[in-house]
């Protein structure tokens, strides 16, 4: 495997209650965001009016763009290919035949033939349900993500702290886009459920390493472990988040209004999910572990280290067994 570093000997748990402190303070202006700003809800959410129509000639989307700004309304536009295309604006189910009259008048102005194919209506109810379906999509994950890493690694402690640094990245992505006023929809939401298996995957990669390193390494202490884990797959952790941030700088630059905002979330998702994975998971496990937040280990700890090994030799025999059975 290429390694970007040399070996680096780096102590992450030193810093850990400066990480800790930070996540404080996320937190903090989270809720006075929230609470100040607000966020600012798509029609999928909160209910509008698409119009979708299909010109007979071709037409530049800066064009159609142009256009309905001119109304003074804020419209999301996305293309479907064949010259067709959807607007969409918030509105109430009284105001669908007001919102068709002024994007109408609005594509009027571009002297391009056109035909309006189908009108729909997004009530509040169906953006309620929507709304509570992806707060349950998120919540479930989570779940099933604590379910899953503490079963792969025998400790629901490990599950906690993965779940937690994912709490904090979801946390940071709506903070961002609290604080820039963007629109959040269901491709959004797709955006944050990506960005929480995009970061547990790092997670699983060092706690596969601090799995490893227990067996190699039996006389370490808890602490030199987990750093140790930490510095081997660091060159890893970083290739891959600069090669997905390479796409999403390309997509968020290059790729257009339509999935602007979905390369917007991942780009921040993608920066705060390193940086959970490496400041969270890991110190909290240590943390927890110990019991405390002391900057030294205990003998103790030791013997939770070995009371690991050895349920783990023990799970390692009894496969063996039933393999030569």
């Amino acid at each position: 495997m290429m390694n970007l570093f040399p070996k680096t000997h780096i102590d992450f748990l030193k810093y850990r209650k400066v990480y800790f402190s930070l996540f404080a303070i996320v937190l903090v202006l989270g809720v006075i965001s929230f609470a100040t700003k607000g966020m600012n809800w798509g029609i999928d959410f909160t209910g509008g009016t698409m119009v979708q129509v299909q010109f007979n000639a071709p037409v530049d989307m800066g064009q159609i763009r142009a256009a309905l700004s001119s109304t003074g309304a804020n419209s999301e536009l996305q293309s479907y290919g064949d010259n067709t295309f959807s607007i969409s604006e918030k509105s109430t189910e009284q105001e669908v035949g007001v919102v068709q009259k002024r994007i109408q008048h609005a594509l009027d102005t571009l002297k391009v033939p056109y035909t309006v194919q189908q009108t729909n209506s997004v009530g509040p109810a169906v953006g309620t349900n929507m709304a509570e379906r992806a707060g349950w999509a998120i919540v479930l994950s989570l779940v099933f993500i604590i379910i899953y890493v503490g079963f792969r690694f025998s400790n629901i402690s490990w599950g906690f702290s993965g779940v937690v640094a994912l709490f904090h990245d979801l946390w940071v992505m709506a903070l961002a886009f609290s604080l820039t006023g963007r629109e959040i929809d269901l491709v959004v939401v797709a955006a944050f459920l990506t960005v929480a298996g995009f970061s547990i995957n790092d997670t699983i990669v060092i706690f596969d390493r601090m799995r490893e390193n227990i067996h190699l390494h039996p006389k370490m202490t808890f602490r030199e472990l987990i750093n140790t884990s930490i510095n081997e797959t660091l060159s890893r952790t970083v290739i891959t988040t600069l090669t997905v941030l390479f796409a999403l700088f390309i997509l968020y630059f290059l790729g257009g209004e339509v999935i602007n905002s979905f390369a917007f979330a991942m780009l921040i998702g993608c920066i705060s999910g390193v940086y959970s994975t490496i400041a969270l998971t890991t110190p909290l496990v240590y943390t927890w572990s110990h019991g405390e937040l002391a900057p030294t280990d205990r003998p103790a700890n030791q013997q939770n280290v070995e009371a690991f090994v050895k349920e783990q030799r023990t799970k390692n025999k009894r496969r063996n067994k039933k393999t030569q059975r």
